[in-house]
Formats: C-alpha cells, structure tokens, sequence
C-alpha cells in the first residue's frame, strides 16, 4: 500500500515538474493618447491708416485699373497695372498709400459701397502680396457716388467701375532719393484707359 502511495507520489513531483509553473498572464499596457496637433493662430490683419486729415491725390506715374460688372477679381491687365505701380511705389518711401473703390450707377447705394470696398481690398491686399506693408495703405469706397464718366452707356459705366491708388507725402518717413522722379501733384484724369495705358472693360 505504501509503495503505490510513493509511486503516484512520484509521478505527480514528474507531471509537476514536466508541465512546470502556469504561464502568468500578460497585463496589456493602455494605448497612450497622442496630443492634439497644435494649431498656429495666423497674425491679425495689418491695420490700415488713418484718413484724418489727410489730402492724398493721384500722381501721372500711378495707374487706375478696371474691374468687369459685379466683380472685385482682379483682371490680368490690372496685375500688370498693380506691378507697375507697385515698383513705382518702391521708389517713393515717403508715399503713403490710398486705394479707392468705385462703380458704375446700376444698382442701389447700399451695394455699390460695398462692392466699392471689395475693390479697393482687393487692390490693397495685391499690393501687400507684392511687398509692401499694409500700414502704408489704406482703403475708402465710394460706391456709385463719384463717377468720372456721367454718360448712360456701357462704355461709360465701364470706365466708373474701377480702382484709383492716390498718395500723399508722409514727413515722418524719409523723403524719396535724389533724382527719383516726384509728382507735382496735378492729378489725372480718372477713367481715361488711354492715360494710364489699360483698357477698362466693356
């Protein structure tokens, strides 16, 4: 009887030591959460100017530009004109800038003002595409209420609809280098393609 006890005894100490300890479990660590991604505030836009007190005027080296009916999208002969203004600008450091917003008599006054502003945005933001500071120009609409062509007609109206960058002399910056030319300040017809070499639209 003993014997049989030893020999099971001895076969469960062989099974035990065969099979050996139970694997102990695996504890799954917790996914980490990645951070959110970080998002960058972009700078406010440049603040304009003021107009108090300010008499800007239209130079002959500045041209006027043209927009088609109802839109404030810049044309590619007005690109070329803004170019060319801008080098022009570049010459002139004491210049400040004011860019004004026109339209033709169709449509009410409320939405002439506004559609006048969306063009001299529109011009100012091509200028501060190009290289210049935003607090060197500044904007006004005036709607319909400021035509320079006082005809009913097509070609008339297409002359109104347009963008007119004017200046004037900052004594707080310094004056242009010798030899650069300096308007007498006479200003130019509006409206008139062939002075400022782009047709409007028609």
């Amino acid at each position: 009887m003993n014997m049989r006890i030893w020999k099971l005894g001895g076969l469960a100490v062989l099974a035990f030591a065969l099979t050996g300890c139970p694997p102990k479990a695996q504890v799954k660590k917790p996914e980490e959460t990645p951070p959110p991604p970080t998002t960058q505030t972009p700078p406010p836009p440049a603040e304009e100017p003021s107009l108090r007190g300010k008499d800007y005027k239209e130079v002959p080296e500045l041209s006027t530009i043209y927009f088609d009916l109802d839109q404030a999208t810049l044309r590619s002969d007005a690109r070329d004109a803004l170019q060319k203004n801008y080098d022009e600008l570049q010459k002139h450091s004491d210049w400040e800038v004011l860019v004004e917003g026109h339209c033709d008599e169709r449509g009410t006054t409320e939405y002439n003002l506004g559609l006048g502003q969306k063009r001299a945005a529109a011009v100012r933001q091509y200028y501060m595409t190009l290289g210049i500071t935003g607090t060197r120009i500044a904007t006004i609409s005036y709607g319909k209420e400021n035509p320079s062509c006082t005809e009913h007609t097509e070609d008339c109206w297409s002359k109104n609809r347009r963008g007119v960058t004017k200046v004037r002399i900052n004594p707080d910056q310094t004056p242009a280098a010798a030899g650069s030319p300096v308007s007498s300040g006479t200003p130019t017809p509006t409206g008139d393609a062939t002075s400022t070499g782009q047709e409007p639209a028609k």
